[in-house]
């Protein structure tokens, strides 16, 4: 793949921008936006199939420095999982299709692996072939954000940047953001807590948007307020952000997450009968972490960054299994169950940054929990 320049553009539509694929990490979300920016919204069948050298997507999914291709395999898998619900303003259904249909992980002519992903038939008519009603940013902002919320963020009020306002209800808000019913809420009563969600969510965005992004947005109250003075609504202030350098073009962020720890990769002899890249793409410390575990909590484990224990493991799992449905697959309940356990274990290390937490492991169970009852 070519480096991409600083002014590599995504071309979005406005109506694939107000509808979100459920449950997309930050990882998948980036490598959302940088398909975007390498195909042609009017060239369909000649860009619609992009390819990534296997560094390079290594690189973009952040992935651990050593890895193999069962662990690439879940990744391109959960991929192929993103859907996303058209409505139909008409009659208030829906229509709801993947977003991929096809990933290739395999070797090219000169024996070098590459990944590569196509485009699903049904969500052509969003990604091309559109004269209007659509905006454009610099792949280069999106890079650094550092969680969904301000990625989803940053490209909300993109949309909007040319009117300079936008007006949301807070629940509205909410779930355009993807945060999910039981999240920062009264534990108690269950219902959205406003002060968290500001704390949270919010202010985080506008910190993060102004430090990397070239826009920057003030938010106020606005309209009615409800019973006992509950926030209803928020009007959003988006201006151009001047001190905005944006210097971590596509390229430099590749080089700065690729594999390079232990010599020239180009040279890396890959057997092709061999389950595994090849030996020298094993993370030995993660061998030995995996060991740890029975086989059906080694995926998880890795979620919680191998923290806790077999047992401590299986408690959190037998929770999680009674929060996340069966999806269409065993991979791909797999799949979400490591996205749970991801958004809980990341929660666990924001609230640990500010607050040191000494039993991690009851924290956890206990926010686990949380969801159970709500």
């Amino acid at each position: 793949m070519s480096a991409l320049k600083k002014n590599y553009l995504v071309k979005k539509r406005n109506v694939l921008n107000e509808i979100r694929a459920n449950s997309m990490s930050l990882t998948e979300l980036r490598f959302f936006s940088i398909y975007l920016s390498k195909i042609h919204k009017d060239k369909p069948e000649e860009t619609r199939v992009v390819r990534f050298p296997l560094d390079d997507f290594h690189a973009i999914m952040q992935l651990r420095s050593r890895f193999n291709i069962n662990h690439i395999q879940k990744i391109t898998n959960s991929l192929l999982c993103k859907v996303v619900n058209v409505p139909n303003e008409t009659t208030g259904g829906y229509t709801g299709f993947q977003l991929f249909k096809k990933c290739v992980v395999d070797k090219d002519s000169r024996g070098e692996w590459y990944i590569e992903i196509d485009a699903h038939d049904e969500a052509l008519p969003l990604l091309f072939n559109y004269k209007n009603k659509y905006f454009t940013y610099e792949v280069s902002n999106v890079l650094p954000l550092k969680s969904p919320n301000q990625h989803r963020m940053y490209e909300l009020l993109k949309q909007y940047q040319h009117i300079g306002w936008l007006v949301f209800s807070v629940d509205a808000l909410r779930e355009a953001l993807g945060v999910k019913p039981h999240e920062y809420v009264d534990k108690k009563t269950g219902k959205p807590r406003w002060d968290n969600f500001k704390t949270c969510v919010l202010d985080p965005c506008q910190e993060a948007l102004e430090k990397y992004t070239d826009i920057k947005f003030t938010y106020e109250p606005c309209g009615k307020l409800g019973r006992g003075g509950k926030i209803l609504n928020l009007r959003f202030y988006i201006e151009k952000n001047n001190d905005h350098v944006g210097q971590l073009t596509l390229d430099k962020f590749i080089t700065e997450n690729r594999l390079d720890e232990g010599g020239d990769d180009d040279n890396i002899d890959i057997a092709d009968n061999d389950n595994f890249i090849s030996s020298a793409f094993i993370d030995d410390d993660d061998d030995e972490k995996e060991s740890l575990y029975e086989e059906h909590l080694k995926f998880p484990a890795g979620a919680c960054d191998y923290e806790f224990t077999n047992a401590e493991m299986q408690v959190l799992y037998n929770l999680v299994i009674k929060i996340v449905p069966y999806k269409t697959s065993r991979t791909a309940t797999e799949i979400e169950i490591y996205n749970y356990l991801k958004r809980k274990y990341d929660e666990l290390i924001w609230r640990n940054s500010h607050n040191e937490i000494k039993n991690r492991m009851g924290y956890i169970k206990k926010i686990i929990e949380a969801d159970l009852d709500a």
